[in-house]
């Protein structure tokens, strides 16, 4: 069960500079956090690396992150500057158990219902479609709580989303899962993706 989830933009081209040296420089650290056959496994991920940070598995992204983790235990935000330094820009995460589980949950409702498999790694155009359906939902949902905060001149160029929200509400009950904090977890995710022209990396940490 995820106990976190971040989203990630990337720089593939400090990561190929940046990143590769780093991962040069301090093999016996990295080689820590791999599995079996370190070392091959290590090559391959600066081959990785060194074409496009892109290319990595999320198991791979996760090895990095507890790799990087273990430079300032203490201090998460040195832990996301380093990151960022070398290519990867953690820009957002869930640290809910709860939230992160609902947040999937209505990820896998949207993937069923558009026939579409958003994968850990997205086109920020179709992610952001998701988080509008999930603005929609989470809305709704707190509508029927006594709040009304939906935003409607989203609902005025995104009709379509709006109700396919409408009939996930109700034909599922989600009300007891979704919350005014999962309400905005997909408010801010759409704010700082929604001129983005990139691709969106979905990491859950167990």
């Amino acid at each position: 069960m995820p106990e976190e989830l971040y989203f990630i933009k990337t720089n593939p081209t400090v990561a190929k500079i940046n990143l590769y040296n780093k991962l040069c420089r301090e093999e016996e650290n990295i080689l820590k956090f791999l599995q079996t056959d370190r070392n091959t496994n290590l090559e391959i991920i600066k081959d990785k690396v060194k074409d496009s940070v892109e290319e990595l598995t999320k198991e791979e992204l996760l090895h990095i992150f507890s790799w990087f983790s273990t430079l300032s235990p203490s201090d998460r935000e040195e832990i996301k500057t380093q990151l960022f330094i070398n290519g990867i820009d953690l820009f957002y995460e869930i640290p809910s158990t709860i939230h992160v589980n609902s947040f999937l949950e209505i990820l896998s409702d949207y993937e069923k219902n558009m026939h579409q498999d958003l994968g850990f790694i997205v086109n920020a155009q179709h992610f952001n479609q998701f988080l509008i359906y999930g603005i929609f939902l989470t809305e709704m949902v707190n509508k029927q709580r006594g709040e009304n905060i939906l935003s409607s001149y989203l609902k005025t160029d995104y009709e379509s989303l709006y109700r396919l929200a409408e009939n996930q509400l109700s034909t599922k009950n989600i009300v007891e899962k979704t919350s005014p904090e999962l309400q905005l977890y997909f408010t801010d995710l759409y704010d700082l993706t929604k001129f983005y022209k990139g691709s969106i990396i979905r990491l859950e940490n167990q």
